[in-house]
């Protein structure tokens, strides 16, 4: 690779490789992808390959897909793509007899035929979870949502008393289905929510009907069945997915319900087209490859511990929470190579009056992801266009830059940016768009030697959440440093 000195200009970069808008832009799964705006010369962009091809990202994949136990600290496969259940998958039969389920339940709900407990159709559904089990859910109805919907939809996952107490002060206890979501049914902000919500419910409707007014996504039938909740409205996945890989699961059953199961079935073949495409195509012409390469040449190759992903489509404005969780999560652990980067954003336009002015002028160089959408799905045409202007000029400025004499006026420039562009936010383009995510995700764990689908750096945490917990409603005093012990006495104190 260049070194700093002797790197060329991205601008300049079109001029001296004639087909490098040819070579770095594609089309998969009904996304358009442009790398051309990144920092890589064609050496660059080769060094880069070459790291993929040497750490043996193809028979990697191969094994993912093959159902191989690549999640090596807990000795499990990570089969998340069969939920999407392509023909041929040993899991086909488990994942159609499950998806089944679902559907019967969604459409038995949106029918009436599934009913409260006064026998009339329910109008809304809470979804009680937290991380995997909230972040997907909520950014795929938050996408997809209709302005009027049939059957609403609103979720609690923080274990904030505010957000259960915000979630259900608008609600009709009589009218609210309650759909908790925990596969081992003892995660505590979840539970906690959830005792929160049957009491609301109970005492609403009395104990015996608050049961018609209860579902859950979990294994555990056992303690689901000491909430409270029927066994035939208890949906299970499996160990081989994932929390944040599970929105393909039953874990979607409240999307899956308030969007219709057809929106749900267009969002997996989404999803599955791009499984297709990944397990396919030529690493230097596929696009979670490519999405995953830009940001491993910027981590790794140019020192950039940042990125900012920015969709200039209000509906997507929660996708880079649910990146945060995806990346961070998958990838932010011990390694020899590297370890995954920062991840922020905000929508478009409502970045551009806040962080974007360090994106072009800040000491730091930020690459930027763009995630623009042609057609709008409501609201002036002509807004659409403004938004979409706004988009392309934002990434333009920040590779041409502006000369000017005066330092405040100035704008280097040369600051790389990726472009993916859907042609309409339905949910096949969504699926497709999230499937791209997770196997870019997996290709940079691939490359760095990161176990991709465990999360053991969350556990440390919730043990001392819980030794401190029964401290401060017992009173007593456990070993903590000086800081810690003094805060929990100050926090017991009823002064």
């Amino acid at each position: 690779m260049h070194t700093a000195r002797e790197r060329p200009r991205i601008a300049d970069l079109f001029a001296a490789e004639p087909d490098r808008l040819q070579r770095l832009t594609l089309d998969a799964a009904g996304l358009h992808l442009d790398f051309s705006k990144q920092a890589w010369s064609r050496a660059g962009f080769e060094a880069v390959l070459s790291w993929a091809r040497a750490a043996e990202v193809e028979t990697k994949r191969a094994a993912l897909f093959a159902g191989e136990a690549v999640n090596v600290t807990e000795g499990r496969a990570a089969l998340h793509t069969a939920l999407r259940a392509r023909d041929g998958e040993p899991q086909r039969d488990e994942v159609l007899k499950s998806r089944a389920a679902m559907r019967a339940f969604s459409e038995g709900v949106r029918s009436g035929r599934i009913a409260a407990a006064d026998g009339k159709p329910f109008s809304h559904i809470l979804h009680i979870g937290i991380g995997g089990s909230d972040l997907g859910p909520r950014l795929i109805w938050e996408a997809l949502k209709p302005l009027t919907p049939g059957i609403g939809l609103s979720f609690a996952a923080n274990v904030d008393p505010a957000e259960i107490a915000a979630a259900l002060a608008p609600l009709d206890a009589s009218r609210t289905l309650v759909i908790v979501v925990s596969k081992t049914f003892t995660t505590a902000e979840t539970m906690a929510n959830a005792r929160a919500a049957r009491a609301w419910l109970e005492a609403r409707l009395g104990e015996p009907d608050t049961k018609k007014h209860l579902a859950a996504v979990s294994t555990n039938l056992e303690a689901t069945a000491a909430f409270g909740i029927p066994a035939e409205r208890v949906f299970g996945f499996r160990d081989w997915v994932g929390g944040r890989f599970s929105v393909w699961s039953a874990v979607g059953l409240s999307v899956a319900t308030a969007l219709g199961w057809e929106a749900f079935e267009h969002f997996l073949a989404g999803a599955a087209a791009m499984d297709r495409h990944f397990a396919t195509a030529p690493l230097e012409c596929n696009a979670p490859v490519l999405l995953a390469l830009s940001n491993i040449y910027n981590r790794n190759g140019l020192d950039r511990r940042a990125r900012a992903v920015v969709p200039y489509a209000q509906r997507l404005r929660l996708l880079p929470a649910f990146l945060q969780q995806l990346e961070m999560e998958s990838n932010g652990k011990p390694a020899d190579r590297s370890t995954a980067g920062v991840v922020f954003g905000d929508a478009g336009t409502n970045g551009q009056h806040a962080f974007f002015q360090m994106l072009h002028q800040g000491t730091d160089i930020i690459p930027v992801e763009f995630i623009a959408v042609r057609h709008a799905s409501e609201g002036p045409p002509e807004q659409q266009a403004m938004l979409l202007a706004n988009c392309l000029a934002q990434a333009e400025a920040l590779m041409v830059g502006a000369k000017a004499k005066k330092l405040h006026r100035r704008f280097d420039g040369n600051r790389p940016s990726s472009l993916i562009l859907l042609d309409r936010l339905d949910p096949a383009s969504l699926g497709a768009l999230i499937a791209l995510y997770e196997h870019k995700v997996f290709v940079e764990g691939a490359v760095w030697g990161i176990n991709s689908f465990d999360q053991w750096g969350v556990e440390l945490g919730k043990a001392l959440a819980g030794k401190i917990l029964g401290e401060l409603g017992s009173g007593g005093a456990g070993r903590h440093d000086p800081s810690t012990a003094a805060l929990i006495e100050r926090v017991r104190s009823h002064d």
